[in-house]
């Protein structure tokens, strides 16, 4: 008898792939604004980089041009709200407690809900694409904390960096 031969053989790469796609895809469409603004997310394995797209319309300032504030925070607690979800929908997925074809079906989870939302403008934002990434500092039942950082050239250079405070959904189970 062959080593391991009692043991289910792994999925395929891709076939993981697409299943982690399609769940952060259903995530990301079920709330519109985020289209509307034009932020997509960029996942690598586990960690997610949101890209908020460059359109005239984000324009705050046209005479300076720059992002408008507004513009900036939506973004990052768009990327706030979707990191926290997608951290809670990963440890799920992957403990096998989710099934990846009810999201497809528009079994969407509940999202947190913001409590409060700090933003700290750090420099002007420009005219072109910009780019942020959140870090849930803590994660509990009923409460989480998470800290987000935009940058546009230089992730070193942040131009707005915020601190937002979550109600977590109820959990099945």
């Amino acid at each position: 008898m062959s080593a391991g031969a009692g043991r289910p053989r792994p999925e395929p790469v891709q076939v993981v792939k697409e299943r982690r796609d399609a769940a952060l895809a259903a995530l990301v469409h079920g709330v519109p604004y985020i289209g509307f603004l034009g932020i997509t997310f960029d996942r690598r394995g586990d960690e997610l980089t949101g890209v908020l797209s460059y359109d005239e319309k984000l324009i705050g300032n046209p005479q300076l041009p720059a992002l408008h504030g507004g513009v900036t925070s939506a973004f990052m607690e768009v990327t706030a709200i979707i990191g926290l979800s997608w951290a809670i929908l990963w440890e799920e997925m992957e403990g096998g407690r989710l099934d990846p074809g009810a999201l497809n079906t528009g079994n969407l989870p509940r999202l947190p809900k913001t409590i409060d939302f700090t933003v700290d403008y750090l420099r002007t934002g420009l005219p072109r694409d910009a780019y942020a990434r959140a870090r849930v500092t803590r994660s509990g039942r009923r409460y989480a904390s998470v800290h987000v950082e935009a940058w546009q050239d230089n992730r070193a250079r942040p131009f707005a960096q915020a601190t937002g405070h979550f109600l977590m959904p109820a959990r099945d189970g």
